[in-house]
């Protein structure tokens, strides 16, 4: 994909005013953002042991949730993901409701499936592997 072929984004809302909005309004403000949905994925930090949230894109896959540790392309993994490689447990809000989840990094062998998914849903993840040598994980949520 050109760069000139990205999906501008509207970045009014993000970061900790995101999440405040969506978890205020359960998620009638901040589900939908720049026309794709949004979920509150809380980790655990690994060294705080403290909750620690991120508005994420997703995507679906059966009764699995797909977010993408793409960091815009950056050449560091995202804290979030970091932090469930050393606690693979979570809770995601998806509008109104919360649920628990086990994460995992999408195998070789499923990830050009699962990357086929998320880059419909939002195709700025193939902008931003062209940005890293980094292989940027698709990371499977599946609720327990």
């Amino acid at each position: 994909m050109a760069e000139t072929e990205y999906t501008q984004t509207d970045i009014s809302l993000r970061g900790d005013e995101h999440i405040r909005v969506y978890r205020e309004s359960g998620g009638k403000e901040g589900y939908i953002w720049n026309g794709v949905p949004t979920l509150l994925l809380t980790v655990t930090g690994r060294r705080s042991g403290k909750p620690k949230t991120s508005a994420l894109i997703f995507a679906r896959d059966g009764d699995d949730y797909l977010v993408v540790a793409s960091k815009g392309g950056a050449p560091q993994h995202p804290l979030w993901y970091v932090n469930l490689q050393a606690d693979p447990h979570a809770e995601v809000q998806v509008q109104d409701r919360t649920m628990s989840v086990v994460a995992r990094t999408a195998t070789p062998e499923e990830k050009p499936r699962l990357w086929k998914i998320v880059t419909e849903a939002w195709p700025n993840y193939d902008l931003y592997q062209s940005r890293t040598d980094r292989e940027i994980p698709v990371v499977v949520l599946s609720p327990t």
